[in-house]
């Protein structure tokens, strides 16, 4: 299998998993705008999730446009990150659904959790294959968002319990870090192709 094949199916099921999130939101019984507010914990869920999604989709393709082949572990790591992407529709739907209570809102960090994981184990995956010494390898460096997001996670999920809304927060804040897209893979490849001309 060469690396494009893996990386369109990656995008169909990532565009497919936005698809079944906005189906979570329902057309409001009502025609004036108050209506929509019995929508806003749906929606501010779903926008969130949107752009875990999204991350995830920008960095993944940074991630494979470094890889030079596909192995059996890479497709598996592949897979399981997305299992855990796949994840997002529930996770994102019961938040919304409860108005952000603390049992869904734990869950919800669950998923993002599993999802770092996952994603860190695809990197790992991906460097094992070419080598410590590797181009992925350099460009990555000390990856401190890579290594302290799940930790700002489980720290969110065990605070779920206590006030969701300060998980719910440190969610948000770790999109924030994230919403600029990581640019140490895409210069290094700018890099290299400058160094090859």
């Amino acid at each position: 299998m060469g690396m494009s094949r893996l990386e369109a199916f990656s995008d169909g099921v990532m565009a497919i998993i936005i698809t079944i999130m906005v189906l979570e939101l329902k057309v409001p019984h009502g025609e004036h705008f108050d209506a929509l507010a019995s929508l806003m914990p749906v929606f501010s869920s779903y926008v969130l999730s949107y752009v875990y999604v999204g991350i995830y989709w920008n960095n993944h393709h940074h991630l494979l446009q470094a890889a030079r082949n596909v192995t059996v572990p890479i497709l598996w790591a592949n897979l399981h990150l997305l299992f855990w992407l796949s994840l997002f529709p529930f996770a994102t739907g019961w938040m919304g659904e409860n108005h952000f209570a603390a049992a869904p809102s734990a869950i919800y960090g669950l998923v993002l959790f599993m999802a770092a994981v996952a994603y860190r184990i695809l990197q790992m995956s991906i460097i094992s294959s070419h080598g410590d010494s590797s181009f992925l390898s350099r460009a990555l460096g000390s990856d401190w968002k890579g290594k302290s997001s799940p930790i700002v996670y489980a720290v969110a999920m065990l605070l779920a319990f206590w006030s969701p809304s300060l998980a719910q927060g440190l969610y948000a804040l770790v999109a924030l870090i994230w919403l600029i897209p990581d640019q140490r893979i895409e210069k290094a490849l700018l890099d290299k192709k400058t160094r090859a001309e």
